[in-house]
């Protein structure tokens, strides 16, 4: 499975879910996992490299990635059908690079927020990438959404954006998201995430 995190739009948290997803289902799942990093930040690399000098067997790989080197890269990460291959892309749309990652793609997480320019980048993003691959699996994440605040235009963003794929769950704007690491979830977050990703996993972990 080939999964993509992506949304035009930059600090919607894509890489945070990257990182939690690897987690879940590595740690969790038991499934072989590499992650594909091609953000431009590289901060999953980065992170990945710290928490190896502090910790023991690294769950999965992470690999700093760009869109010239996909091609050759995923054949050889794709040849057992039980690998998940997560891959946090880079907020442009204006690159040719991506036509072949979004074609080998299964699925594809968008997280977003409740304001009116980052709806806008999630339903360009999502457009080009559904023209690109029409059968691609969507799943938009509401991604650190602030308690006690109301959003207008919350019932006609989710309505717009159920045309294109399912929306979870909301996941909370929490301080303890800043302790994650390539190695593991801080347990006070599971509650939050993990019926997030049963919703959005489980049935394609099952098929397999």
């Amino acid at each position: 499975m080939i999964c993509l995190f992506g949304n035009q739009k930059g600090g919607v948290g894509k890489s945070t879910l990257t990182v939690l997803s690897g987690n879940y289902l590595s740690l969790d799942k038991d499934w072989p996992v590499t992650i594909l990093d091609m953000d431009y930040q590289q901060s999953i690399s980065q992170k990945f490299e710290k928490a190896k000098v502090l910790e023991n067997e690294e769950p999965y790989d992470v690999l700093p990635a760009n869109l010239e080197s996909f091609p050759m890269l995923i054949p050889v990460l794709t040849k057992n059908n039980k690998d998940v291959v997560l891959i946090d892309l880079p907020g442009k749309l204006d690159d040719d690079g991506l036509i072949p990652v979004f074609e080998a793609a299964d699925l594809v997480i968008c997280p977003f927020s409740y304001d009116e320019f980052t709806f806008e980048s999630t339903v360009l993003f999502t457009v080009v990438l559904k023209k690109v691959n029409p059968k691609i699996d969507v799943i938009f994440i509401p991604n650190r959404i602030k308690a006690n605040v109301k959003f207008e235009i919350m019932t006609e963003v989710n309505e717009q954006l159920s045309k294109f794929g399912r929306i979870t769950a909301a996941i909370p704007d929490r301080i303890d998201f800043q302790r994650i690491t390539t190695f593991q979830t801080p347990v006070s977050l599971y509650g939050i995430i993990t019926p997030v990703f049963d919703q959005i996993f489980a049935d394609r972990l099952w098929k397999k």
